[in-house]
C-alpha cells in the first residue's frame, strides 16, 4: 500500500510532481493492500489463458483456406469437443494448482523485494528487467524441460503435455500438476534475482503466458512481430518438438534458440529445415504447391 494519503503528500515526499502514470497508479492502488495487488496475477492468468487463444480456436474451427496455408500440421484437425476438453483441463489445473499457488506465494514475493510504491519504473527499466526475466527463465526452462524428456520424467509427468502432437493455443499450459509447479521455478527466477515493481511483474506474467500460447498456436504467420526478435524460436520451432513427440531430443527451449544451438539439441530440426528447403526448391521448379506445411515428407526425420 502506498504510504501517502494524498497526491500532494506523495509529491512532497518525492520532491517533484508525479507523472501522469504515477497519478493513475496512486488513484488505483493507494487504498489497496499489496496482497490485493499481487492477487491481480490470478485475474491476469485467467484472462490470458481464456481470451488470448480464442482467435486461434476460431481459425482452427473455421478452416479458411486463406489461413490454413499457415497451419503447420494442416492434416491434423481439432474438433470443438477436443478443444473444449483441453480448456476444461487447463481451467481445472488453474483452480486446483495455479490459483492456490498464487495465493500462498505472496510472502516470497514480498521477501524478494517486489514493490508497489513510488517511483514507478521507467519504460527502459521495465524493458531491461523483462529481458533479464526472459533470458533467465529460458535457460532454466531449457534444462528442466530436457530432464523431463528422460524416460522416467516423460512417462510419469511430461507425456501429458505431449498428448497434443499438433499443439493449439489452449494447450500451452496443458500439463501434469507437477510440471506446472516445477516450471514455475524458472518463471520466478528473474523477479527473485532482479526484483522490480509490481507492474513489471504483472507484465512478465502476462507476456510469458502469451508467448507460450503463440509458440503452441500451430500456425506460423509471416507477419508476426516476433520474427524480428533475435534468436526467438516461435511456433514452427516448438511445433517440431511436439510433432516428434516422446522421441524428441530436440528444441527444448521455451523462448529463444541459443541453448539448443549451444548444446546441439536442434540438429534434427535444422536438418529437417535444410531437407525440406531442397524439396521446396524442387516443387517450385516443377510448379507444384507444398500446402504450407513444413511436416510434409518428414516421417523419416522423427528419429532425429
Amino acid at each position: 500500500m502506498i504510504p501517502y494519503s494524498s497526491l500532494q503528500e506523495a509529491e512532497i515526499a518525492l520532491g517533484r510532481e508525479l507523472t501522469y502514470a504515477e497519478r493513475l497508479w496512486f488513484n488505483y492502488s493507494a487504498q489497496k493492500s499489496d496482497y490485493y495487488l499481487y492477487c491481480h496475477n490470478i485475474l491476469l492468468l485467467f484472462f490470458v489463458f481464456s481470451v488470448v487463444p480464442l482467435p486461434l480456436v476460431i481459425m482452427e474451427l473455421k478452416r479458411s483456406k486463406t489461413i490454413d496455408k499457415y497451419k503447420l500440421q494442416p492434416k491434423v484437425r481439432m474438433s470443438f469437443s477436443e478443444i473444449l476438453r483441453c480448456y476444461k483441463e487447463v481451467m481445472r489445473m488453474f483452480l486446483l494448482v495455479v490459483g492456490p499457488l498464487q495465493l500462498v506465494s505472496y510472502p516470497t514475493v514480498k521477501f524478494v523485494g517486489i514493490r508497489t510504491g513510488f517511483p514507478l519504473p521507467s519504460g527502459w527499466e521495465i524493458c531491461l528487467q523483462l529481458l533479464v526475466y526472459f533470458l533467465l527463465e529460458d535457460f532454466g526452462n531449457y534444462w528442466i524441460h530436457r530432464l523431463l524428456h528422460c524416460k522416467w520424467g516423460y512417462e510419469k509427468i511430461h507425456r501429458i503435455h505431449h498428448e497434443f502432437t499438433a499443439p493449439i493455443g489452449f494447450a500451452a499450459p496443458y500439463a501434469h500438476w507437477a510440471e506446472v509447479l516445477i516450471l514455475g521455478i524458472p518463471s520466478f527466477l528473474g523477479p527473485a534475482l532482479v526484483p522490480g515493481h509490481m507492474i513489471t511483474f504483472w507484465l512478465w506474467i502476462a507476456l510469458r503466458q502469451a508467448e507460450a500460447i503463440e509458440t503452441h498456436s500451430g500456425y506460423e504467420f509471416p507477419w508476426s512481430p516476433t520474427k524480428y526478435i533475435p534468436f526467438y524460436g516461435g511456433a514452427e520451432y516448438h511445433d517440431y518438438h511436439h510433432y516428434v513427440g516422446g522421441q524428441s531430443q530436440s528444441n527444448f527451449a521455451s523462448v529463444f534458440t541459443y541453448c539448443d544451438y549451444i548444446y546441439g539439441t536442434d540438429k534434427g530440426y535444422r536438418y529437417q529445415k535444410e531437407h525440406l528447403g531442397k524439396l521446396r526448391e524442387k516443387w517450385t521448379s516443377g510448379g507444384e504447391q507444398n500446402g504450407g506445411s513444413y511436416h510434409i515428407a518428414t516421417q523419416d526425420l522423427k528419429s532425429e
